[in-house]
């Protein structure tokens, strides 16, 4: 016992550095050059003042801290969905969440943008909440009927590849000059990210976040079966309507501000459990989220930098990386290993 709280802390505390290099990683590298020790000197005095402190300021910092707390959200949002499902191949993306997310937000945007200035983040994350509860109110009707997950999830790409066929025939055929910046957030990014993107983020997903540590407990008693759950006095009606509105919540706030990010959900879960050995939840929440918010600043550092001053979409560098842990899901399951 005392072996594995040894391994389960090292595995914490090797988790949280490297996250924290990789956000030093994404503030010192970019398509314009600020030395190491500019950086340090900007970040040390809270500099505001001049090209390098503008570029790390409004450019880097809030891109940075935007794509750790929208990486942790979508993979939490992905181990909450597996759970609901009992099935590692749930996720956001794969069950058709994000792009139900990603129409309602892009109707939502050519309506309001031709009569305001502007959308605000709170109308962004409503339209998006709306999005996902409809695709997966689709999903769980379909999972009535379909009792092999296999079948569940052609059904949810499916749904996903209806509703990005309507977005991309609403955005083609919108002349609004105001949702100029429509076309590149349908494909996944987080470029243009300011401070109070990043303070509208940080509310939204710590509030899911505490929701779902919070049903840890239960949650644990639930993945041993819905019966044993019951026998320990968990509400599973209650429970699993908590986890849906919850991975609704996290993968909408997700939508609204980077656009749809495939794989994320469904791989960083599939690796934390690699990496910590556990089933735990009380672990496997905070190690998901920071897995996630790893991932995702990983491959935003590469869609930034690998063909600069081209700028790759978020969901490009995710699915290069994040598809092969799918199919090796897939054919471990296959085989009876999960």
């Amino acid at each position: 016992m005392k072996k594995e709280s040894v391994r389960l802390t090292a595995a914490f505390l090797g988790t949280a550095l490297l996250l924290f290099l990789v956000f030093c990683m994404n503030l010192f590298t970019g398509s314009a050059e600020i030395s190491f020790s500019e950086v340090v000197k900007i970040l040390a005095s809270l500099g505001r003042e001049g090209t390098a402190a503008d570029i790390l300021w409004k450019i880097r910092v809030p891109r940075a801290l935007s794509a750790m707390l929208l990486g942790g959200a979508l993979a939490l949002s992905g181990y909450l969905l597996q759970t609901f499902f009992h099935n590692p191949i749930a996720g956001p993306f794969v069950l058709g969440v994000s792009s139900g997310a990603k129409l309602t937000v892009a109707l939502v945007m050519i309506f309001l943008m031709g009569r305001y200035r502007s959308v605000g983040s709170a109308v962004m994350i409503m339209a998006a909440f709306a999005g996902s509860m409809l695709s997966l109110g689709f999903v769980l009707l379909i999972s009535r009927k379909v009792k092999r997950m296999s079948m569940l999830v052609v059904c949810g790409v499916m749904i996903g590849y209806i509703c990005s066929a309507v977005t991309d025939f609403v955005v083609t055929f919108a002349d609004d000059s105001d949702i100029v910046n429509l076309r590149s957030w349908s494909l996944g990014t987080f470029s243009g990210m300011t401070m109070d993107n990043v303070a509208a983020i940080f509310l939204v997903v710590a509030v899911a976040f505490g929701g779902a540590f919070l049903l840890s407990k239960p949650i644990g008693a639930y993945q041993m079966g819905e019966s044993y759950a019951q026998n320990l006095g968990v509400r599973v009606i209650a429970l699993r309507a908590a986890l849906i509105l919850l991975s609704g919540l996290l993968s909408a706030c997700v939508t609204a501000f980077a656009g749809p990010v495939s794989f994320v959900g469904i791989a960083v879960p599939h690796i934390i459990r690699v990496v910590f050995r556990t089933s735990k939840p009380i672990l496997l929440i905070p190690a998901c989220f920071l897995g996630g918010s790893i991932f995702c600043m990983v491959c935003d550092m590469i869609a930034r930098t690998a063909f600069a001053p081209t700028e790759l979409s978020i969901s490009t560098v995710t699915a290069i990386f994040g598809a092969p842990v799918v199919i090796l899901i897939m054919v471990r399951r296959r085989k009876g290993e999960y």
